[in-house]
């Protein structure tokens, strides 16, 4: 077993290469901001589950504003 098991999972990116910021630097596809894009593959395995959890909630503002 490694000494370091946030290492031992891959959390994928929720990338879907629908690349575009809006007006608050969020991306319309993964709804990461650009900070948590620019960070993902330095992250820990805990903070890509919270970036992941902020991302969900994101896109359920987005999608009560505009379905």
């Amino acid at each position: 077993m490694s000494a370091n098991h946030e290492t031992d999972k891959t959390i994928k990116s929720p990338c879907i290469r629908h690349c575009c910021l809006d007006g608050d630097d969020v991306c319309v596809g993964c709804y990461r901001t650009i900070t948590e894009i620019m960070d993902w593959q330095k992250s820990t395995q805990s903070e890509k589950l919270d970036i992941l959890a902020n991302c969900s909630i994101r896109k359920q503002k987005h999608d009560s504003l505009y379905l």
